[in-house]
């Protein structure tokens, strides 16, 4: 079972995380269009999954998911327990 953080905005932050654990290397257009959301908050949240390390940003517009992210979607890890690089 999957414990999301007091952060995280669900069902849009797992939904991106599943996309991304596709294996692919993807934008926020791409990710917006295959959960039915706007590029604007997928742009939002992804800045968000990767201050808290579930995401890495791989290049410009680009994102993957982190081992971390895995070990989330795996239901092995608690996201309240992680701290965000902004803080």
């Amino acid at each position: 079972m999957r414990k999301p953080g007091s952060w995280m905005q669900n069902p849009t932050d797992e939904r991106i995380l599943e996309v991304l654990d596709t294996g692919l290397e993807l934008g926020p257009t791409a990710i917006g269009r295959n959960i039915d959301r706007d590029r604007t908050g997928v742009s939002r949240r992804l800045s968000m999954l990767v201050d808290y390390g579930l995401v890495n940003r791989v290049d410009e517009g680009y994102y993957e998911i982190t081992e971390l992210g895995r070990r989330y979607l795996a239901g092995e890890l608690d996201a309240d327990n992680l701290e965000s690089d902004e803080e």
